[in-house]
């Protein structure tokens, strides 16, 4: 079996910026980091080829330093990766990123499953991975929380609805977006660190791919952000002393006043 794990690196939470003339994130300069959700992808990825046999294959799009999150994912038992670099791609939103990321997966030749996370902590829109999907023409399961079996050409699982757990059988090949119930991620062993470091990635540009130009980067994206603005809060409040006694009271009385208005007493 050959699974293909997308992954992404994204800015530390604490260190995301905006462009506020792109509506982009701001990458430069900024401490990255492997998207804390797809951390739990590749340990059902790697659970799933220790117990069925088979091949892992790590995919990120994004600049060279995004090989980091490659290394991270060779370092905790990813057999292979392939990092999708070129300036073309910068600005894709997830409708660009995701046929982008079909076209690289097409040319690894036979894929029996593609793991996501269930969303990225910079863009947190959980669609690149369902959109992968429907550029490839694969079945999709969103928001799988356990994985039973892997037999006769399907897997059966268990996915997170709105009221409790639905039960599906889905043929191969298919697309899964994981959440955090489904594994405990695994560490980075000394020895995957000394084989990352020795792996050499495999480098896809655009002139590699059978790519319409017309719908990648920026320029190819349908969705933009079209304004940036910090909220600002302002609070109105009244300040009541009580010198005596009957200051106090008349206090007290309107605050009683003010919370029952508010339906809170």
């Amino acid at each position: 079996m050959r699974i293909v794990v997308l992954i992404k690196q994204v800015p530390e939470t604490k260190s995301v910026k905006m462009d506020e003339e792109t509506g982009t994130v701001i990458r430069e300069g900024v401490e990255a980091i492997v998207n804390p959700l797809d951390l739990y992808a590749i340990e059902t990825a790697i659970s799933l080829k220790n117990e069925y046999g088979g091949e892992t294959v790590a995919v990120s799009m994004g600049p060279p330093k995004a090989d980091m999150c490659i290394k991270e994912a060779l370092s905790m038992g990813i057999d292979k990766g392939v990092l999708i670099s070129d300036r073309a791609f910068a600005g894709s939103d997830t409708w660009a990123t995701s046929y982008i990321l079909g076209e690289a997966v097409k040319t690894l030749g036979k894929v029996d499953m593609i793991i996501c996370g269930e969303r990225a902590t910079d863009g947190d829109t959980g669609q690149v991975g369902p959109e992968v999907a429907g550029h490839l023409n694969l079945p999709v399961a969103s928001y799988v929380n356990k994985i039973d079996s892997v037999v006769d050409g399907k897997i059966s699982l268990s996915r997170q609805v709105e009221l409790g757990d639905e039960l599906l059988d889905v043929k191969l090949p298919c697309l899964l977006t994981v959440v955090k119930e489904i594994a405990t991620p695994r560490l980075p062993t000394l020895d995957g660190k000394i084989r990352a470091k020795a792996t050499k990635l495999e480098m896809v540009t655009a002139d590699m791919l059978d790519l319409n130009t017309d719908f990648i980067g920026l320029k190819g994206s349908p969705t933009r952000v079209a304004k940036i603005f910090r909220p600002k809060v302002t609070r109105e409040c009244e300040l009541m002393f009580g010198k005596d006694d009957a200051a106090i009271l008349n206090g007290v009385e309107k605050v009683y006043a003010f919370l029952y208005s508010r339906e809170v007493l």
